[in-house]
């Protein structure tokens, strides 16, 4: 099955509440007024687009109805189709230009971060890649041994060392052991604290230093792990890891699964912080490189 199948697929919840939604409110008035501009926001807010984003859109809307002298209703939702691919713009991919390059993965338990990570192996091993893992969230057993699991499944090296560990000094086995392997990519895992920013804040910082000190010209992603199924508290927590990381990419888990898809919107809009790759099942295969407007088709209307 290729992108577009999966992510017509993965999409349905979400379309049933974005689309549905529109047709349903277009289709109740004869004319375009305060009152439907009103109702489309209210859907847009309760469909976890938030009230910013939402509010944003009824602007641009309202802008361009006017602009082009629009009188039909039955019109707006091939316009705010434009106006929502507008807003996520370009696709950005994975930056990973150098030999090694490093992908730093972050996250709060539960949203699928360590089976992103395997799942991520993967696609970059089925391209020709040497791919090492670095086992840096240390602070859970759990999730070492669920990394191990992932490696041996997407068949990649793995770096692990005991629970408890300095997560830094872990990052440095792995990039000693990646250096001495010729790996084109480093892949770590993280604890992702967010109860205790501050300590999250600092061991992401000696995470950092470590990687500038042996890698200093390395290309460095970091990609924040989002599970769709939480709507607006995904944004929540992409606001709040924004403020103790540099992260350069969201991954957002789960969306098969949820009708709240429509975070993505705010993520890039308010956040200016780019989709990399989406979650459409539970395989190995199921994480898929994001691109915007195969999302816009379909969330409107499931057709390319």
């Amino acid at each position: 099955m290729g992108f577009f199948s999966k992510i017509k697929q993965g999409l349905q919840k979400t379309r049933n509440s974005i689309a549905n939604g529109v047709t349903s409110i277009v289709n109740s008035f004869t004319k375009i007024d305060e009152e439907l501009f009103e109702e489309l926001e209210e859907m847009l807010v309760m469909s976890d687009i938030g009230v910013t984003t939402a509010t944003e859109i009824c602007d641009l809307l309202r802008k361009k109805i006017k602009e082009q002298g629009i009188t039909d209703p039955a019109v707006i939702k091939g316009l705010m189709k434009e106006i929502i691919a507008e807003m996520l713009g370009e696709d950005e991919g994975l930056k990973l230009t150098t030999t090694p390059s490093i992908i730093l993965v972050i996250g709060v338990n539960g949203v699928g971060k360590t089976t992103t990570i395997g799942k991520l192996s993967a696609i970059l091993k089925s391209q020709g890649k040497k791919v090492v893992l670095g086992a840096a969230d240390t602070f859970r057993a759990a999730a070492i041994d669920q990394l191990g699991v992932w490696a041996e499944r997407a068949d990649v090296t793995m770096v692990k060392s005991v629970e408890g560990t300095d997560p830094a000094s872990v990052v440095f086995d792995t990039i000693a052991s990646a250096k001495s392997k010729g790996a084109d990519v480093i892949i770590c895992d993280t604890a992702g604290r967010l109860h205790n920013k501050k300590n999250l804040m600092d061991e992401l910082a000696k995470i950092y230093r470590v990687i500038g000190r042996e890698l200093p010209d390395a290309s460095l992603e970091t990609l924040l792990v989002l599970d769709a199924a939480t709507g607006q508290n995904a944004v929540n927590q992409a606001r709040e890891f924004k403020s103790v990381a540099d992260i350069t990419g969201i991954v957002l888990t789960k969306l098969d699964g949820t009708a709240k898809g429509g975070i993505i919107i705010p993520i890039k809009n308010e956040l200016k912080i780019p989709v990399k790759f989406v979650g459409v099942g539970e395989g190995i295969d199921d994480l898929q490189p994001f691109t915007a407007t195969e999302f816009v088709n379909g969330i409107f209307d499931g057709e390319m």
